[in-house]
This record gives structure tokens, sequence and C-alpha cells, in this order.
């Protein structure tokens, strides 16, 4: 059976390209794709090839490279030995943006019927987002600022809400992402940088700034003009990783005003649901009930579906201009014409 896949065969460089797919062995299950979530500051990052030499970028992205790592999928054929799992269950994996996949049966979760394929495709991200506000420990009360509203900083503002910050203040220059953080409870929007967004902060919260502020822009510009934004003592929240850290500066107050710079990776979440609360199934589990209960939006936050076939100019159009939310590869629209 052909498979289709995107793969980055270098820097700057895109491609679809086929391979033979086989039978899962033993404990393995194979699972088409239906829906593959693109994060555009992840993977327009592995694109551009620009990492600091010792950087976790430069040991992760080896060309050609295959992006993405967000997908909702159909078992189609179990290996031998693997039970909980059966040809037509939907699942939602961290594989690549591919076709057809071979996973272990363990990296397949099973997705709850009341869950669309729209919902369970942001496992991963809402992981990452997760990671993020666990570190920050936001208190009762405490204001918080969202910088970068691409969909990790989106799910970042639904996360603060959800633990119980009094104000949610989300800054971005594109009115449209700022709308849809409003929807989604943030108290306040501020349409500007970083660096033109510290009077309006001020102004909100009566001179005394924000207690925890997150940088989700992956931008190494940022952090310098982020830290200005948090009170005496407070948190910065470091959750958009910069493939070039060099180019990260401090930026005044950090010493003078005893501030935390937290650093944050969806890798502090354990595979192992015995290590503690801060694992997989329980961060996916209780982003499920989220959803039932309401409290929680995300198929909402999807701009559109592009086909896998047009991934070039799809990755040409997201360096060029960002959507509001996020884009998927749509795998059930190829037909086997197409393939």
């Amino acid at each position: 059976m052909k498979s289709l896949y995107v793969e980055f065969p270098g820097p700057h460089t895109v491609k679809v390209a086929r391979e033979d797919i086989g039978s899962p062995g033993d404990g393995e299950v194979l699972c088409r794709s239906t829906l593959s979530l693109i994060s555009p500051g992840t993977e327009l990052a592995c694109l551009r090839g620009d990492f600091d030499p010792g950087s976790n970028w430069e040991e992760w992205v080896q060309y050609p490279f295959r992006p993405g790592y967000s997908m909702v999928g159909v078992v189609e054929e179990v290996g031998r030995g693997v039970t909980g799992l059966r040809p037509g269950d939907r699942i939602q994996s961290y594989a690549a943006h591919q076709e057809f996949v071979t996973l272990k049966a363990g990296e397949a979760r099973a997705v709850p019927d009341g869950v669309s394929d729209e919902e369970a495709v942001w496992v991963p991200l809402v992981v990452t987002a997760a990671a993020g506000t666990a570190r920050a420990a936001i208190a009762m009360g405490e204001t918080v600022v969202v910088l970068g509203l691409g969909p990790v900083g989106q799910l970042v503002v639904q996360y603060a809400v959800l633990q119980g910050a009094s104000r949610v203040i989300a800054i971005d220059t594109d009115n449209r992402r700022l709308h849809m953080a409003h929807t989604h409870g943030a108290t306040d929007t501020i349409g500007a940088t970083a660096a033109d967004a510290l009077a309006t902060v001020a102004e909100l919260t009566g001179g005394t700034l924000a207690d925890v502020v997150f940088d989700v822009t992956g931008s190494p510009a940022v952090l310098s003009k982020a830290v200005r934004l948090a009170r005496t003592l407070g948190r910065v929240v470091l959750l958009g990783d910069t493939p070039t850290p060099s180019r990260q500066m401090l930026g005044p107050g950090v010493v003078s005003n005893s501030l935390t710079i937290l650093g944050a990776h969806a890798d502090i979440v354990s595979d192992d649901p015995a290590a503690g609360p801060l694992n997989r199934d329980n961060i996916t589990n209780l982003y499920f009930r989220r959803l039932a209960a309401g409290t929680f939006r995300t198929a909402d936050m999807i701009s559109g579906r592009v086909s896998p076939l047009e991934a070039e100019d799809v990755y040409r159009d997201l360096r060029e201009a960002a959507p509001a939310g996020a884009l998927c590869f749509d795998w059930s629209a190829i037909s086997t014409g197409q393939r």
C-alpha cells in the first residue's frame, strides 16, 4: 500500500512523497490519518533550519525531516498481541504529517465518542500549554499576560482562566487572534507588540503589572520586552522555545525586580501515569472531560482544512501570513486517484 507524507528535504524546501506501508508487526497498529494539525511556530522553525549550535533544535531537526506531531485517525489493522484497539477505532497520536502510520499500540490513544476529530487533534498542543501553566503555578486571583496568540498561546489563555486568574491580558498584533482570545475568556486584549503594550498593561493593573507573563512567541527579541510587563517578584514563562537562544536578551529589571524566569517544555510531562499528576494520560483525560463540560473549546480555533498535496503552498503562505487559528491537513479528502 502506498502512503503520502510531507517532508522537509532541507531548509526552505517542502515536498510531498509516497512510500510503501506494510502490515503492522507484533504490538503495532496501522492507522489512517484523518486530520493532522500544523503547529506553525515549530514547523516553520524546522523549515528555516536556523538553529544555535548545541541547541535541542539542532539535535532534533535532521534533514530530511518529517514535520508534524498532532494527528487523529482511524485504526486500519492491528498486529498480534494488541488489545484495547481494533479496526475502525478513532485514535489520537503524536505522528507526523502522513497518510498512513504504523504505531506501537501504546502510542495510539482511543478517542471518546463525544470528542470530535477537530478536538482530538489538539491533544499534543494541549499538553504543551499544560506544561507551561503548571510551571507558572498560577494562583487564584493573579493577573496573567499572554504574549503571542498562536495555537499554544490561545490554549494558555483558556488554562489561565480555568486556573483562577482574575485578569487574563492577551497581547498580539493580529485583531483576529485577539478576538479569538476574548471569546475564550481573556478579560482584556491589547493590539500591540510587547514593547508597545507596557503603558496599557500598567493602566489595566493600576500600575502593579502582571503576576505572570507568558512569552509564547518563540521570538528571541521578545523576552527583553516581556520582563518589563511583570511586577516585582513576578514570573516570566518562556513557553515558545526559540531556535536561536544566543540572540535572546534578558532586558531591564530582572535582577532589580527579583523576577523569576521559567522555561517550560512538553517534555516535562511524563509518559508514566504513576509519575504524578503531570502526565499525558491525566492531562488528556482532563482535557476530554473539560470538552464534555463545555469549559474548554478548541474545534472553533481551526481556521481551515488544507490538502496535504498542497503542502508546499501551505508552508509558503504560512511564512507570509499566519491564520487566526490553526490549519489542519485533511487526509480524508485525498482520493485513491490522487494517491
